[in-house]
Parts: C-alpha cells; sequence; structure tokens
C-alpha cells in the first residue's frame, strides 16, 4: 500500500493557474478551482493523494513542520520564512512558469532627502512590510546603521512617507493600489511559484510520479540588492508632520461600511474611503484630520508607537496587543457598538469535549501536547496559560483557520458571529473567552497641544453622540 502523501494549496493570486497545472498533470483533484467552497480535497486519480487548502503565507510553514509532504506557494513567501530559519525542513522541488513578480523596497516620491541619504543616514530608518524577515535581512546586507521593521498584516504601501522611510512591497502591490507616490529604490527579489516539499518526505516517499507531468521553468532568481532608481526625491509640504493635526487610522475590508455609517452620523464626512480603486487615504470635511485606511490587526501596535493618535479598530485585536505588551500606552477610549463577533475556542466535534475543564481532562488523561491554531497568537497563548493545558504549541495563521482542526491543530481559537462556518467544518465551540465590538482607540501618555486635545475631544464627542441616536 503506497504511503499517503499531503499537499498544501493555496487561495489567492495562484489559484487558477495551480489548478490548471494540477488538471494537466492528472493529479486528480477536480474541486480545487476558483469557485470551491470546500478546504478539503480527494484525488480522483490517487487514492493516497490527499490537499488542504491554506492561506498562502501559512504553506511553508505547514510543509517545514512536516504537516505536508508537499506545498504550492510562491518563492517570496518560502524566502521570508527560509532568510530566519536557514535549517528549516523546506526544499525546492521545481520553480513553475507563473505568478512571476518582483519584491522590491520602494522609498517615497514626496521626501525630505534624497535616496541616498536615507540608505546612508545614521538616523532610524524604519521599514514597514508584511515580509518582516526580508526586509530585516535587506537592512542588514545593506549596512544600515540604525533601523526598524515594523511587521504588518497589511497595507504596507501606505505608511510612507510620514510612517515609515521604506517600504518592502510587491510590485503587483504597488501598482494595483495605484501608488504614484512610492518609487523603486532596490530589487530584493524575484519570486513565482514553487513546489516545495518536506525534506524527511523526499527522502522516505517516492513522489516522483506526481512530479513527472510537471514542467519546470527557468529559476527566478535569488535576492541580488540590485538598485533600480537612484532618483532624488521631490520635495513638499507634509501636513502630517503639522503638531496640531490628528493623525486618525480606519479600518479596510468588511468593517468599512459600518464605520462610515457611523462617521456619517457623527458628521464626520470621509470623502473617498470606500472606493473602487482601493484608496487609503481618504479626506474629510473636519480641519485638523489626517486619514490613512489601514487593517486593524496592525492599528494597537501603530498606536503604541506613535504613528497613530487615533484608530478604529475591534477590542479582540485590542486584547491580543495587550496580552503581548501589557505595559502598552494605547487605551480602548469608546466602545463603537458595532462588528459584534464572539472570541470562542473550537475543537473537533469527533472529541468528547464540551468546555474548557473537559478539554483540560482529555489533554491529561491522553497525555497530549496541545496545538492550538489561531490568527490572535497572544489570545489562544493566554487562553491555554491560564487554563494550565500543561505542554502546548500555538500555531499562527494568516486565514482560513478552521481548516486545521483537527488535522494541524487540536483547538482553535477565533472570531465567529453565529458559529455556522465552524459547524459546516465539523467544529464545535467549547468555550466563549470574550465578545468584540468595534471601538476607538487612542494613547494614555500622549503628551498634545491643546488645540490637538480639543480635537480629540471633539471627535469622541461627535462619535459618543451618533451612538447615543442610534
Amino acid at each position: 500500500m503506497k504511503k499517503p502523501i499531503k499537499i498544501a494549496l493555496h487561495k489567492g493570486r495562484l489559484l487558477a493557474d495551480t489548478a490548471s497545472l494540477l488538471q494537466e498533470a492528472g493529479w486528480g483533484l477536480n474541486d480545487y478551482d476558483a469557485e470551491t467552497r470546500l478546504y478539503h480535497l480527494k484525488s480522483t486519480c490517487f487514492p493516497e493523494l490527499s490537499a488542504k487548502i491554506f492561506n498562502e503565507k501559512d504553506i511553508p510553514i505547514q510543509v517545514a513542520i512536516g504537516n505536508y509532504d508537499l506545498g504550492i506557494c510562491g518563492l517570496d513567501w518560502i524566502a521570508e520564512l527560509l532568510v530566519k530559519y536557514p535549517s528549516s525542513a523546506v526544499i525546492k522541488v521545481k520553480e513553475l512558469d507563473y505568478g512571476r513578480g518582483y519584491l522590491d523596497i520602494y522609498a517615497p516620491r514626496f521626501a525630505e532627502r534624497s535616496l541616498a541619504d536615507i540608505v546612508d543616514s545614521a538616523d532610524l530608518i524604519r521599514i514597514a512590510s508584511e515580509y518582516p524577515n526580508l526586509a530585516e535581512s535587506y537592512a542588514a546586507r545593506s549596512r544600515f546603521r540604525k533601523f526598524s521593521v515594523f511587521s504588518l498584516w497589511g497595507a504596507a504601501e501606505v505608511y510612507p512617507p510620514e510612517n515609515a522611510e521604506l517600504v518592502l512591497i510587491t510590485e503587483s502591490t504597488k501598482r494595483k493600489n495605484l501608488n504614484d507616490e512610492l518609487i523603486p529604490l532596490r530589487r530584493v527579489m524575484k519570486y513565482n511559484a514553487c513546489i516545495i516539499a518536506n525534506r524527511m518526505s523526499w527522502e522516505t516517499k517516492d513522489m516522483s510520479h506526481y512530479l513527472d507531468g510537471i514542467p519546470e521553468s527557468k529559476p527566478a532568481g535569488t535576492i541580488s540588492l540590485a538598485p533600480i532608481n537612484e532618483t532624488t526625491t521631490e520635495k513638499r509640504k507634509i501636513n502630517w508632520s503639522d503638531s496640531d493635526n490628528i493623525t486618525l487610522a480606519l479600518p479596510d475590508g468588511h468593517q468599512q461600511s459600518p464605520t462610515i455609517d457611523l462617521l456619517n452620523k457623527a458628521g464626520i464626512k470621509v470623502t473617498n474611503y470606500v472606493s473602487s480603486g482601493g484608496n487609503r487615504r481618504p479626506t474629510t470635511n473636519i480641519e485638523g484630520i489626517m486619514i490613512k485606511v489601514i487593517r486593524p490587526q496592525d492599528m494597537p501596535s501603530q498606536v503604541a508607537n506613535g504613528n497613530f493618535d487615533l484608530a478604529i479598530t475591534g477590542k479582540d485585536w485590542l486584547k491580543n496587543h495587550l496580552y503581548q505588551f501589557p505595559g502598552s500606552p494605547v487605551e480602548e477610549m469608546l466602545d463603537l457598538k458595532y462588528g459584534w463577533v464572539r472570541i470562542v475556542s473550537v475543537v473537533s466535534n469527533s472529541w468528547p469535549v464540551n468546555d474548557t475543564a473537559g478539554l483540560r481532562k482529555y489533554i491529561r488523561a491522553n497525555d497530549l501536547s496541545l496545538r492550538l491554531a489561531s490568527e490572535y497568537v497572544n489570545i489562544a497563548d493566554k487562553y491555554a496559560r491560564d487554563n494550565h493545558m500543561g505542554m502546548y504549541r500555538i500555531i499562527p495563521t494568516w486565514g482560513a483557520t478552521e481548516t486545521f482542526v483537527p488535522d494541524d491543530a487540536d483547538v482553535l481559537i477565533e472570531n465567529t458571529q453565529t458559529g455556522k462556518t465552524l459547524a459546516k467544518n465539523n467544529l464545535k465551540i467549547i468555550d466563549v473567552l470574550f465578545e468584540s465590538t468595534a471601538c476607538l482607540i487612542g494613547r494614555i501618555d500622549a503628551t498634545y497641544s491643546p488645540l490637538k486635545k480639543q480635537r480629540i475631544k471633539t471627535i469622541t464627542a461627535k462619535l459618543s453622540a451618533a451612538l447615543q441616536e442610534s
């Protein structure tokens, strides 16, 4: 009997090309397409072959730790793992002829110094990126004197010039967001799609008959730090630096609609916030407010480090931040009463467990080392510690979290409104950790000018009055 082969596939940018490739190679994963709502797939051609769909960023990690024998993802995410953990058990098997792109360092077009000055500066250089390991590697290899990397969930392109001097993003990110305020400085790497394997699986399992039908492309290349542009940046006055102005972060994604509804009720008219072009710099009718649209997950840390004065995020992300940094200066200023979800502990329906106490007894009786998967890594860690779960491991995820249980994790810490999606995936809620709604956050220890204090008080009062009317 052939050994089982598990492959990690992705949803998103490479899905269509990967689906076509696997169909031509005869892998029999017929349900893998853009319309699928399945996360677990079985091959119709090879009884031993199965697949699971993940967020692309999760795939190198899942293959490295041995949960999956093979994976298909971009070389950019493989490099992000290997540049920090070069001994990880991931090997590149075949580079593929699609998913090509570039990962570049960009500088703001409208800055107050040249690009050479930014690189050679003795000041602290801030780099924003979803690829923090590659950003740190770039800065170290470029011999920056002082630098700091903002590890972000997304929207890195909006941070320069006010909140970061440099940004590491893909060329497609810049093009998609029509961001003409960034100019390329260095090419960090070229990438394309790639098949990877777990080293142990590659050495102990014969996978040649799956891979023989897949052509290999010319390698995309490695980190080069090749210069792209040495042009001096242009100059202009940036109002963001005005000490009397308020810097406000608004959320992207599904929270945009209820956020704009509340702002409108409060008489704070925001122009081009929910836009088809993905605008991340909307304007408002209130004097002295500078706005950027970023990920809610990033807001607590960005308020804590002083990049924003106010932000609208979820209590879940605020708690996740404060559990990691209990001395953080960030505080909740106002409960905004929308975006209600429960943060829950979840296990497979097959486990004879109905609550956290039962979970603790079950893992002790079976001498289990618990695996907890979550986007909320600090909430998950606190849950395990507070409930004395013994030996445990936190598995960070970046989406499609419900796919992890039961194969790749034992417990899921997740947000839910109705629980229907969890139930569809044969999962059950055993505990509600807390309830979360949208909230306005700010800094406890900030020293503001009298005008800025008054402006913050005015915004808070307007939002509070709008909530009273609802």
